[in-house]
């Protein structure tokens, strides 16, 4: 995309968001403003999300509105807080054996599913046992895993064969594929297919029968849920349910969510594009804020399984030919106070963060070089399947930039505009491209994910077990393997520069950018916390 073709589409887009502002949100052909109570209102929070939920299974996709979803729902055995430490959460505590072989879990007293049934170690063990098949820090424990079993209904005993020092971690952690709790008739469902049913322990209730995919999602207050007594934060402590009802309603078109946040018809908007910020911020009643101090990154995934970027020389030539700043500014804007170019693969400005990227990663780019390693990979021309999800700003923004840069290096693309849901199906498949297959996707990760290889899934190169694109480069395994047997932060650090290395070297993946993306709510909704995902727990709305 030209700067001029950019700035066209910001302007239109900024017209038109002030036209839906002043037309109002039913007459763009959205839901029309519900004649409630003012007291009913207040009990009932509006929420847009980042995407669709087209999916009820937070183990089968690593999709992140997937994830924010099944927060509401499902609860785990403990839970992160801002300082990334791990505290007991459905557990009542854990003990470890001095060896580091055995640890054993109790659950709190009184928990309970939505059906009314107590939660049981049964129930935990098989999700676990799930969670396992499909999570990467699931599946180291699985390496070493000797058994995991319930002696009684509120015990949990996992045995490994070899420490972990980061079990606890794992149980707790924030990204995609979080270890969820389901009772064990859901968790006996095979994990690479989709659970039917979203039933948890968690705050919330999920209403399925006011389910629309593509339209709106819905949650009500679970009387039955006791939570913690300690101060909430993050995914730990009190998970306090202050709203009695939230709905989530589904806006791909931001001028839509605009409006409707303007005019009082939705109370907080996840997701709202930096082309509309200025206009948001001059709404009294609107409060604009980055709410995530590491921000996103910005990932190109490229498939390993198949040619040309099976060849190193390929991928090699597609980092040298994208330029970051055109991601960037493509989707943040000028103003270089919302993204940053990152010559690491960990987040800019954290302790693993290095500088071996400058040059390969950022700096002056090359078509010709590029066309020179792209041509020695073997490309014949064939087509470039690019999968681009146009219902999420950030996917389809990027997505258009790479179009570009293919076609400039003489790849034969194939667009195939399609929206996140049937991305994230089709992203799934390692048939050929030809065949159902593809070449290239656009995401993104959360920054607090890309801070150490702990819950980093885009970073494994472990072959046909890895995050989607299957990288196999063992130097990048050994380095993170070297990382998780770390004992002090010298040797974490040599052990990034290890993974660091070969991640460039080899080009697991491509990162197009870290940025910083606001959310906005209503003045009157308080609570809100500073976290990498919008958390409801102790929100309110006066």
């Amino acid at each position: 995309m030209d700067g001029g073709c950019l700035m066209k589409r910001r302007d239109l887009m900024a017209g038109g968001a002030g036209l839906a502002a002043t037309a109002g949100f039913a007459a763009l052909g959205g839901l029309s403003a519900p004649a409630l109570a003012q007291g009913a209102a207040a009990r009932t929070l509006r929420f847009v999300p980042q995407a669709n939920v087209s999916s009820l299974d937070p183990i089968w996709t690593t999709q992140f509105v997937i994830r924010n979803h099944s927060v509401l729902i499902f609860d785990t055995l403990f839970g992160i807080d801002s300082n990334f430490v791990p505290k007991p959460q459905m557990a009542e505590g854990a003990e470890t054996s001095g060896d580091g072989l055995t640890t054993v879990i109790k659950l709190r007293p009184g928990l309970r599913f939505h059906t009314g049934e107590p939660v049981l170690a049964k129930d935990a063990v098989q999700s676990l046992k799930r969670w396992m098949v499909r999570d990467v820090m699931g599946g180291q424990i699985r390496a070493v895993l000797d058994d995991i079993t319930a002696p009684d209904d509120r015990t949990i005993r996992i045995q490994l064969k070899r420490p972990y020092r980061q079990l606890l971690f794992a149980l707790a952690k924030t990204g995609t594929n979080c270890a969820f709790i389901m009772p064990e008739r859901i968790a006996m469902t095979d994990p690479f297919q989709q659970i039917s049913e979203a039933i948890g322990s968690g705050p919330y209730r999920f209403i399925r029968d006011e389910w629309v995919p593509g339209s709106r999602s819905v949650y009500q207050k679970f009387d039955g849920y006791v939570p913690r007594q300690e101060r909430g934060d993050w995914f730990s402590g009190g998970k306090i349910a202050a709203i009695e009802r939230i709905e989530w309603h589904i806006m791909p078109d931001p001028a839509t969510a605009s409006a409707a946040i303007q005019n009082g018809e939705v109370d907080w908007w996840e997701t709202p594009l930096p082309d509309l910020v200025p206009i948001l911020k001059r709404n009294r009643q609107v409060i604009v804020e980055q709410t995530d101090p590491l921000g996103n990154v910005g990932a190109l995934r490229v498939n390993h399984l198949h040619t040309p970027f099976n060849h190193v020389k390929a991928r090699q030539a597609l980092m040298l030919a994208v330029n970051q700043s055109d991601y960037m500014q493509s989707l943040m804007g000028s103003d270089p106070t919302g993204w940053r170019e990152m010559s690491t693969f960990f987040t800019p400005q954290t302790p693993l963060a290095t500088e071996l990227g400058k040059g390969t990663m950022t700096g002056p780019r090359s078509l010709d070089a590029a066309k020179k390693l792209l041509a020695e990979s073997g490309y014949t021309n064939e087509k470039i399947v690019l999968i681009a999800a146009m219902d999420i700003a950030i996917t389809k923004v990027q997505s258009e930039v790479t179009a570009d840069v293919l076609k400039k290096l003489g790849m034969n693309v194939d667009f195939v505009a399609t929206d996140w849901g049937s991305v994230g199906a089709r992203r799934q498949k390692k048939d050929a491209p030809e065949a159902g297959g593809w070449h290239i996707f656009h995401t993104w990760f959360a920054g607090a994910d890309c801070a150490n290889p702990a819950a980093y899934s885009g970073m494994r190169a472990n072959g046909g077990t890895a995050w989607f694109g299957w990288p196999d480069i063992p130097e990048v395994e050994a380095g993170i393997t070297e990382w998780f047997d770390s004992a002090t932060p010298e040797a974490a650090k040599a052990a990034a520069v290890k993974i660091d290395k070969a991640s460039i070297e080899q080009v697991s993946y491509i990162p197009t950018g870290q940025f910083f993306l606001p959310q906005a709510w209503r003045r009157n909704i308080s609570g809100i916390q500073k976290a990498p995902l919008p958390i409801f727990f102790g929100v309110t709305k006066t």
